[in-house]
Parts: C-alpha cells; sequence; structure tokens
C-alpha cells in the first residue's frame, strides 16, 4: 500500500503548489503597495497622514502574513513531479516512448473496429487486418524485421548479436471480445514493442545477446471460431488440420477467413508453422491481471506462478412436472430444488476444499494448501423446462465451471463433487447425470524466468517512486493465455499488470498510464538482462 500512498502524497503536493505561488504573488503585491503609500504618507498633508499611515501598517501586516504563509508552505509541500530533478528522472526512465508513446498507442489501437460505438476484432476481420498494419508500422518504428505467417499472426524479430543463438520470444494477442476493453491483449504487444524501441533509441538494440522476437497473435479469444488460441497453437504445433474446417456462424472456415485476406494455407503448411522447440530460449508474456488483487494490494505489477486448470461440466438434473397448485410439498421430485442443492454445496466444496476431502487420503497436505488458495468454481449457466412459472420444472441443467492450479486436486476436487451430488439426488429421487465437456491442465511459469520477471519488476517500480520494501506480489492465473499453448513449445513466463477495480472484457477495463510506464520499464529491464 506505500506505493500508492507514495503516488498520492506527490499528487496532493502538485495540487498544493498554485496556492503557494498566489501566496507569494499576493505579498510582492502587497508590500509595493505598502511601500507606495508609506512614502505617499510622508508628504501629505498632515490631516490625511493619520489616514496614510494606517493602511501603511495594514499594507506591511498583510504582505508579512502572504510572505510567511508562502515560506511555510514551500517546506511543508515541497515540489515533486515537476521540478528540474523530477523532469530529468522521468526523461532517464524513457516516460515519453513507454508511458506517453505506448498510452496514445494502446488508444489509437482501440479505435479499430468493426463495430460502430465498441470495441470488437475477431479473427482476420477487416478490423483486425488494419489493426495488424498499425502494429506492423510501429515494429518496424522500434527496427524490427516484420511478416505475417499463414495463420495471420504478426512476427517482428531483431536478431542481435548473434542470430544463431536461442531467441526469447515475448506475445500476446491482438483480437477482441465483443464490446470490449482497449487493454486485454494489446498492452503486452505494445509495452514489448515499447521497450525495444528504446533500445534502439539509445543504440543498444543490436547489444541483445540473442534475437527477441514479438509476436502478435492473430486470435486467442476465439470469439468468431468458438475454438481458442487458433495462433499460438499454431505456432506451437498443437493445432489439429482439423481446425482449418471450422465454420463461424456464416459458414465461412478458417481457411476461408485466411484465404479472403489472400493468405494461402494448407494442410502442409499449417504444419510448417511450428517453431523448432530448440530454436527457442522462453516465452514471456505480459497481461493485465483482469481480477482485483493487485488494485487491494496496491502493486502494479505480480509475476504469474502458473495458469490454473480448467474442468468444465453439464449437469442434467430430471425430476417429476407437475402443477405448482396441486402436488403436495411431501410429494414432489423437483429438480430446481435440487439442483439449488447442488449449487449450494459446490460453492461449499470450493469455498472449504479441507473439509470435503481431507478425510479421503485423495490429497496430500501441499494439494490441500494450493486448493486453499487458488481452487475457483462458477455456475454461469441455468435453464429449466418448461420454464413456467405455475409448473413444478421437469428438467435442471446447469454449468459449472472449476479451476485450479493444482491437477491433481482438481481432480479430486470433481471425483468428490460428482460423488456427493449422486448422493443428493439420489436422496430427493431424482436423476442426475454430469458430462465432462472440456478440461486442460495447469501450466506452471518456469523458475528462471519468473525469478527474473520478479527482478525486473522490482527494478521498474523502484526507479519509478524510489526505494521499496514489498515484495512483487505473485499470483495465479484464472484465465487462460496464450502462453499455455506456447507452454508446449517451450518455457514461459508472466507478468500482471494492474487493471482498475479488476474489471476486464468491458470497455470500462482501464489501466493506469503510470502502469503502462511500469510495465514497458519491466519489460525493458528484463531485456537489458539478456545484453
Amino acid at each position: 500500500m506505500q506505493i500508492t500512498r507514495k503516488l498520492q502524497v506527490d499528487e496532493a503536493r502538485e495540487q498544493k503548489r498554485e496556492p503557494i505561488f498566489i501566496s507569494a504573488s499576493v505579498a510582492i503585491v502587497s508590500f509595493s503597495f505598502w511601500f507606495t503609500i508609506f512614502i505617499c504618507s510622508r508628504r501629505a498633508h498632515p490631516a490625511a497622514h493619520m489616514t496614510f499611515t494606517r493602511i501603511s501598517h495594514f499594507s506591511l501586516f498583510f504582505s508579512s502574513f502572504f510572505f510567511l504563509s508562502s515560506t511555510l508552505s514551500s517546506h511543508l509541500y515541497p515540489a515533486s513531479a515537476t521540478t528540474p530533478e523530477k523532469d530529468g528522472k522521468t526523461r532517464s526512465l524513457y516516460s515519453e516512448i513507454l508511458r506517453d508513446e505506448a498510452a496514445a498507442r494502446l488508444n489509437d489501437l482501440g479505435k479499430v473496429s468493426d463495430a460502430d460505438g465498441y470495441l470488437e476484432r475477431t479473427f482476420m476481420s477487416p478490423a483486425s487486418v488494419r489493426a495488424g498494419f498499425l502494429i506492423r508500422e510501429w515494429m518496424e518504428d522500434a527496427g524490427l524485421r516484420t511478416w505475417v505467417d499463414s495463420m495471420g499472426n504478426l512476427h517482428g524479430r531483431v536478431e542481435g548479436m548473434n542470430a544463431s543463438a536461442q531467441a526469447l520470444l515475448i506475445g500476446s494477442h491482438l483480437d477482441t471480445v465483443v464490446d470490449a476493453g482497449i487493454f486485454d491483449g494489446s498492452l503486452g504487444i505494445i509495452s514489448a514493442i515499447s521497450a525495444l524501441k528504446v533500445l534502439k533509441s539509445i543504440g543498444k538494440l543490436g547489444e541483445l545477446k540473442r534475437p527477441v522476437q514479438v509476436i502478435a497473435f492473430s486470435d486467442e479469444e476465439g470469439v468468431r471460431f468458438q475454438s481458442t488460441f487458433l495462433g499460438s497453437a499454431a505456432v506451437a504445433g498443437i493445432l489439429p488440420v482439423t481446425a482449418l474446417k471450422i465454420s463461424d456462424k456464416s459458414g465461412v472456415t478458417v481457411q476461408d477467413a485466411l484465404k479472403g485476406n489472400s493468405i494461402e494455407i494448407t494442410e502442409d503448411s499449417l504444419l510448417g508453422l511450428k517453431y523448432d522447440p530448440a530454436s527457442i530460449w522462453g516465452y514471456l508474456e505480459l497481461h493485465i491481471e483482469q481480477g482485483p488483487v493487485l488494485e487491494w494490494v496496491g502493486f502494479p505489477l505480480a509475476v504469474v506462478k502458473g495458469i490454473a486448470g480448467q474442468t468444465r461440466m453439464k449437469v442434467t438434473v430430471r425430476g417429476s412436472q407437475g402443477h405448482a397448485g396441486t402436488v403436495p410439498m411431501s410429494m414432489r421430485r423437483d429438480p430446481m430444488a435440487a439442483a439449488a442443492e447442488l449449487i449450494v454445496l459446490l460453492e461449499s466444496l470450493c469455498k472449504h476444499p479441507r473439509d470435503f476431502l481431507s478425510s479421503g487420503g485423495n490429497c496430500n497436505e501441499q494439494t490441500l494448501e494450493s486448493l486453499s488458495t487458488s481452487l475457483v468454481c462458477t455456475v454461469g449457466e441455468i435453464s429449466t423446462w418448461p420454464s413456467a412459472s405455475n409448473v413444478i420444472p421437469g428438467q435442471v441443467t446447469f454449468t459449472v465451471d472449476l479451476r485450479a492450479i493444482d491437477d491433481v486436486g482438481r481432480e479430486a476436487v470433481v471425483y468428490e463433487l460428482s460423488n456427493q451430488m449422486y448422493k443428493i439426488c439420489d436422496r430427493r429421487s431424482v436423476s442426475c447425470i454430469i458430462e465432462r465437456k472440456h478440461d486442460a491442465n495447469a501450466v506452471i511459469c518456469d523458475q528462471e524466468l519468473s525469478s527474473r520477471l520478479k527482478s525486473a519488476a522490482f527494478s521498474a517500480v523502484n526507479k519509478m517512486v524510489g526505494q521499496i520494501h514489498e515484495e512483487v506480489p505473485v499470483l495465479m492465473s484464472g484465465a487462460g493465455h496464450d502462453a499455455m499453448a506456447i507452454s508446449h513449445l517451450t518455457k514461459v513466463g508472466m507478468l500482471f499488470v494492474r487493471c482498475r477495480g479488476g474489471i476486464s472484457h468491458s470497455p470500462e477495463e482501464h489501466v493506469l498510464e503510470d502502469d503502462v510506464w511500469a510495465a514497458g520499464l519491466a519489460v525493458l529491464a528484463f531485456l537489458e538482462s539478456h545484453m
């Protein structure tokens, strides 16, 4: 919280500067007025002498008061943000590139949309292509060689001192959800480009000891084709060739969308997109947190320890449909009441996993501890049949989204939840069908990369606000990221950036300009460790 308070104090001091200058100005004017009256009183008629004397005394008191006020204020509220020392520090931290220009570019990119009145960019849409042109221009401005691959991913590369060395990849996605914010995905791309532009501006871009490649992935959100990570999965070599035949709502396939933008792709060329793992040193992704923790702890950056694994289930509860007014409560087989109990069970298990898993012997202490801090569960959809106010439902269906950083623990939770759900349904004389719709294993970020990122984040914040004593937070990501796909290719590391209120996937999504600056400084510090 000290970092947030320091920024607030600097702002308060800046707001105090105007009254200080006003006090000083009034003091000078008052003294001048006193001096004029004093001279006039010595030459005045004796009858007016007394009046001039009283006015001069009052003016002298007035000027003295404001002089002392301005002097005292200058000691209590010394100038901070606009002093020459502060200006020099700001320039030395490349704020014009890492903050001002980066923020302007994020706003410019946020205006590139397929919709009027809100932000929407989907895979290979006209706005997505226009956004790619902008980003490519900015990459080349930073001294990068650019190209677009056959899945629409935009690449920018600098070879450094040794073009044959293993490359560092830095990436995020340029597509958005519908009615999106301007920072999700874009911040990671812009921060990387800005950091490399700083190195170019100071003549050090060629001193990188390994190639650095920035990738703006064409699709992560999966809005158009309901298939996430099209871009990064292709680079990682885990995208099946059948993905080319997936259709959007208009019947246009992935292959058609690419062809419509003069990109020819075949099954063979898709397989050829995979990078050689031996040629890659590692992957870095910077992303907004999409949660409230960093704002709560008062720190702009965090290191990500891992990305949670995920299980999605569909639960169908069937009972006896009947008239709401004629079936006694004791004789009902109500799937809605049963579903309500199942959902409360889910909440209890996910809030207190130890109470459910400790006695079974399926989880050790380390797994239980991990679940206690990372397990989250959500019922996002629920529907009934026939869905009428005067009918006892015959069927209720709801979804379960369950995420945890520990895959063994997640499986234990799914097993225990299923058993408990079946028992409740048996007791209530309703049937219960539980279907697993999706599973994805957790990704643990590389320790070496995370350690370097932690040092880089600490260095960035320390340079901005002075000596700090707080540790850089270490968080889990409950949301999926391109790093999940790239983890099949190489080791990965991630940095989170604070966002206001933890809001994301919304036009209310917001990142402070100084936090954009901190993100750029952190990427720059990380790159400097490769020089």
